[in-house]
């Protein structure tokens, strides 16, 4: 259903393989769930972060997901994330086309403004 390989925006990203209709669930991201403290020791250690963080004090480190986890930012995305309980969901935002790369709307990242973004958007905000 989807292809990982090189992206434009960022070394790898997820490519629809048929198109996705507007408001469908695209897939959910797996991984391990840890603590906020260890997902942010993890963070200053690692170069490419894919860590979700949840309310409760929790958070999901996918740095083993074979594809969600390549789904890259852009300020103006077609997809978002939904966060349910320990579940980290993706939806589409409008519909996809065949090929088009995934992309979702980071938000706050523990990058913190230090790492520049590369989507291309006319609306970039310049900074994740």
């Amino acid at each position: 259903m989807f292809d990982v390989k090189p992206s434009p925006i960022d070394g790898k990203g997820v490519f629809a393989r048929a198109a996705i209709r507007a408001r469908r669930k695209v897939g959910e991201l797996q991984g391990t769930i840890i603590t906020r403290r260890e997902a942010r020791r993890r963070a200053r250690m690692s170069r490419r972060i894919a860590i979700v963080e949840f309310e409760d004090g929790m958070a999901l480190d996918a740095h083993d997901d074979v594809c969600f986890r390549y789904v890259n930012h852009c300020c103006t995305p077609n997809t978002y994330m939904r966060r349910i309980a320990h579940r980290v969901e993706f939806y589409a935002l409008r519909d996809i086309a065949p090929g088009e790369e995934l992309t979702c709307d980071y938000g706050e990242t523990h990058h913190e403004g230090a790492l520049p973004c590369r989507c291309g958007s006319e609306r970039c905000r310049r900074r994740l």
